[in-house]
């Protein structure tokens, strides 16, 4: 298991939810006792709905309902603390399971499923104002990167970052995994965002499993140092802590829009289920290693904060209602979706009518009458 002693961990929570900062969060704390209570019970609200979200759609992927799923369980704390430290006016670049992301950014969570149900090439449409500039998930490992790193120059070149107006100045998150890390693409995009010191955080989040491959074969070192090889200012911090997260994620952002250059961040976390629904972990890692990191579980650890905060028992079963209600409600459309029509593969391959096409969909067309008729 990896350990979490690194005298440059940046952590605010201990794993019992008590106020226990290490030396290298001292710097951030200003930024979380500035949060409100309505803030921070946001965050939780946030990771629980996530949470029943993620168990229904893996149960709807056992039932039939999808092709594939990418669990979340057990990483919500980095991607809601991120999340939330981004402006309305940052870009997005997700890669897969980044599901709380996409909902705290606006994305309606059925996109994913239409999209891991087949029905949809991309999900969701990153241009319309109602997704917050997320862009659609990259299922080709470290792709995103460079998707980031381009869009980052971009702004650089277009002068809308580091202009000195917060409100008006942009930036870019991307998040990636610590086997995409050691994808060619990661070390390019880095290249890139440093040569042209583009407004971008390159987010890691240390889940320990590349599918069956453990970090520690991945590298011989923590992983936030590939960033400081590249000259990016980088650091890691307990991905299980959600104020961490978010503090280290808004002050990276902040100096990254600001024009001071792309910020890495090593989020150490765990993923609690399978990589996806193809997936058995026990094939690969020891219950013993499932328990310990159970008891760094995100949201048991934010619940043990807000209480001794005083949050009312009424405030946690509000929550867990409103992650039921989001879990059945996907439940209700999913199974509403139904398949894509016969003509959609058609439809998508010319811009105007073509007649071999045409001539394609004629002959499938019969043929599948002439099989709903009983014809042999």
């Amino acid at each position: 298991m990896t350990p979490l002693d690194d005298p440059a961990l940046v952590r605010v929570l201990a794993a019992d939810g008590t106020l226990a900062p290490t030396p290298a969060a001292e710097r951030y704390l200003p930024l979380i006792d500035a949060l409100t209570d309505a803030e921070l019970e946001t965050f939780y609200r946030d990771m629980v709905s996530i949470r029943a979200f993620d168990v229904q759609a893996t149960n709807l992927q056992r039932q039939g309902q999808l092709a594939l799923w990418p669990p979340s369980f057990g990483q919500e704390a980095a991607q809601v603390g991120s999340a939330r430290a981004a402006r309305a006016q940052d870009h997005i670049f997700p890669s897969y399971r980044e599901h709380v992301v996409t909902r705290i950014r606006g994305v309606d969570p059925l996109d994913i499923i239409r999209l891991m149900r087949g029905l949809t090439h991309g999900g969701w449409d990153p241009t319309d104002p109602k997704n917050g500039n997320t862009h659609i998930y990259t299922l080709v490992l470290g792709a995103q990167t460079l998707h980031a790193a381009g869009f980052g120059m971009g702004l650089v070149f277009d002068g809308k970052c580091g202009t000195g107006d917060p409100e008006r100045d942009e930036a870019v998150i991307v998040y990636y995994g610590d086997g995409a890390s050691s994808q060619g693409d990661v070390h390019e995009a880095m290249v890139f965002a440093a040569s042209f010191q583009t407004p971008q955080v390159f987010f890691l989040q240390n889940n320990q499993w590349a599918i069956s491959v453990p970090v520690a074969t991945q590298s011989r070192s923590p992983l936030y140092k590939r960033g400081e090889g590249y000259g990016i200012p980088s650091l890691q911090v307990d991905g299980n802590d959600v104020l961490a997260s978010y503090a280290v994620s808004k002050v990276a952002l902040d100096e990254a829009r600001a024009g001071g250059g792309p910020r890495a961040i090593e989020a150490m976390t765990y993923r609690m289920g399978a990589h996806t629904t193809s997936d058995d972990p026990t094939k690969y890692r020891t219950l013993d290693e499932e328990k310990a990191w159970a008891l760094r579980d995100p949201i048991a650890r934010m619940r043990t904060y807000l209480e001794g905060r005083g949050a009312s028992q009424q405030f946690f079963d509000d929550a867990d209602a409103e992650g039921a209600a989001l879990a059945n409600d996907v439940r209700v459309r999913t199974n509403e979706l139904g398949a894509i029509p016969r003509s959609h593969m058609f439809e998508s391959v010319y811009s105007e009518a073509h007649a071999l096409i045409q001539e394609e969909q004629r002959w499938l067309d019969d043929y599948e009458a002439s099989m709903e008729g009983g014809a042999q």
